[in-house]
């Protein structure tokens, strides 16, 4: 178990000889691309600027007894190829399935419940429409045929083909892999028929609101059910439900799975952090090296063009054959590549890519459990309720609307759109006996607000009781059960864990910055201009959450550019 055997590697240990391969950065990611890449038999590092590991998925204890998954909160898209190569459950992984899976409570006394029961989705559902219950069913349906045609996406490098190749070998051997994965994508296209094919692409294009309105009733009173899925459109992102290309976030909705169950989202035992402690348990067993406490200032270039190493805060030098960032591509080309060696356009759109964001993650400790007064219970233990995401100020798409106007316009939404979980229900290691660990992700919330300043304590106080208050109203005497909370909002998520602008994906989500786009078009397949040097994070394909994919997609490349040399 990596309780037993993963240990850090100190700082003085890595300067002393040329490493085949250096990562910057000891997020999922990151540790994943190191455990391929030593698992490859390259001597491999992972450099980490903060104390602890994981980036975004990690486990902290910021009020005594009470554990936080800090940033991300729920598993579900870490890639199943990841989990069994690297044999995670040996390394402690341990995933905690939720059932039901979400709870969207309703101020005149109503709710929804939803999970992978059919018999509970119909039943509940029918409480508002008995249409939508019979569609529901054909509209997760379709959502799974489509996850089954993003699956080779999500596993494979883009066919990318605007590089120049160095030799006619290489040119010839990229055509064959590129025609390889086009014809396999043409057999997936073909197997789902014209119609599916079309309904996709409107699934792609349209805004999340027109897709859900032509699978569901509109009217106001049958609007809880759409709106619970709309929240899957807009996590993380500043879009609306009306935003044109929201609808393909709706396939988070079934994407992934736990232990084989397509579409179950989990927790995971002692929090995110036990996913990044177990890859790099599987990194440190294949003989990768993770060092903390260790800042890059800046890329090691020779010949203009050429990756040779890092630089340290202190002015260390460390020498690698090649380096992977894990970090934001701004960050990583803006901040720690030297002036002047980057191809102007390249240069650009790295620096005016999206990197906006209106997400503010509450962690909080609570002496009991919230009690939901449509639910009508007396007692505190867990219900049903409390298992899922529980969908706070979302009871119709309007509400979803309305609150990303107010952040369009400048200021935070004055309903915000809250989701609300509490992994300590099925986690008894991260909280003491009854209390508990709540996670609030909510949208939506300015870098820089016209109304205020996040720096100034007043204002975040008074939007996190913004928050309490607007629980309160469906969970009366919520605001009495805080203990202690911690606050991240949008500036906090950049300057605490490296995330450009706030944004949890390493950048916009959007059509335009996906599979060949991201991070810029013409450079897709985790390569940059500067030899040597590849992108391993979240900015790279296929993007955000944590999947791992972009950490294995990216090691299994470098791994074929040095068998070629």
């Amino acid at each position: 178990m990596w309780r037993r055997s993963f240990t850090t590697t100190s700082a003085a240990a890595i300067k002393d000889k040329k490493w085949d391969a250096l990562i910057i950065g000891g997020g999922h990611n990151g540790l994943t691309a190191a455990a391929y890449l030593a698992r490859g038999g390259l001597s491999v590092a992972v450099l980490e600027r903060r104390h602890i590991i994981g980036g975004a998925a990690v486990t902290e204890e910021l009020i005594p007894g009470f554990k936080f998954s800090r940033c991300s909160y729920l598993q579900s898209l870490l890639r199943p190829a990841v989990i069994n190569e690297l044999d995670l459950a040996k390394h402690g992984l341990k995933l905690l399935k939720r059932n039901p899976s979400s709870f969207t409570p309703c101020l005149d006394g109503r709710y929804l419940l939803l999970g992978p029961d059919k018999d509970l989705n119909h039943s509940q559902i029918s409480k508002f429409s008995q249409a939508d219950a019979e569609a529901y069913p054909l509209y997760e349906s379709q959502l799974e045929k489509f996850c089954k045609f993003m699956d080779l996406v999500l596993d494979s490098s883009p066919p990318e083909s605007l590089q120049r190749k160095s030799s006619l070998n290489e040119q010839l051997k990229s055509k064959l892999q590129n025609s390889v994965f086009w014809a396999t994508c043409l057999r997936h296209a073909a197997s789902m028929g014209q119609k599916d094919m079309v309904e996709f692409m409107d699934l792609l294009l349209s805004p999340a609101s027109k897709v859900l309105n032509n699978w569901f009733e509109v009217t106001s009173k049958t609007d809880v059910l759409k709106a619970t899925l709309g929240t899957d459109a807009v996590i993380g992102s500043t879009a609306s439900v009306h935003t044109p290309g929201s609808g393909y976030v709706l396939l988070h909705h079934v994407m992934g799975e736990t232990d084989g169950e397509h579409g179950v989202w989990s927790y995971v035992e002692g929090g995110m952090g036990s996913i990044s402690k177990a890859i790099a348990g599987a990194a440190v067993t294949a003989g990768a090296h993770v060092v903390t406490n260790v800042e890059v200032s800046q890329l090691l270039i020779k010949n203009s063009s050429t990756v040779d190493g890092v630089i340290l805060a202190d002015g260390t030098e460390v020498h690698a054959s090649v380096v992977l960032s894990n970090a934001t591509p701004y960050k990583t080309f803006m901040e720690l590549v030297p002036n002047n060696v980057l191809p102007d356009d390249y240069f650009r759109a790295i620096k005016h890519s999206d990197y906006s964001s209106a997400t503010t993650k509450i962690n909080v400790a609570v002496d009991k459990l919230p009690q939901f007064q449509c639910c009508k219970s007396n007692h505190s233990h867990v219900g049903p309720e409390h298992v899922g995401t529980i969908h706070i100020g979302s009871e119709s798409m309007e509400e979803i609307h309305s609150a990303s106007h107010d952040a369009v316009n400048g200021i935070p939404s004055r309903r915000p759109i809250i989701e609300m979980t509490i992994p300590s229900v099925l986690d008894k290691t991260i909280s003491p006996p009854g209390m508990h660990v709540i996670n609030l992700f909510v949208q939506y919330t300015p870098f820089k607000p016209l109304d205020g300043d996040w720096q100034d304590h007043d204002y975040r106080e008074s939007f996190a009781q913004k928050c309490f208050t607007l629980i309160d109203e469906y969970a009366p005497g919520f605001s009495t059960s805080v203990i202690g909370y911690d606050m991240l909002t949008p500036p906090d998520l950049e300057r605490d864990f490296g995330l450009t602008g706030g944004n949890i994906f390493h950048g916009a989500m959007g059509l335009d910055s996906l599979f060949l786009m991201r991070p810029v078009k013409g450079w897709s397949n985790y390569k940059t201009p500067l030899k040597g040097l590849y992108l391993c994070g979240s900015g790279a394909h296929p993007g955000g959450g944590v999947m791992g994919a972009p950490g294995r997609n990216a090691a299994h490349l470098v791994l074929q550019d040095v068998r070629k040399t």
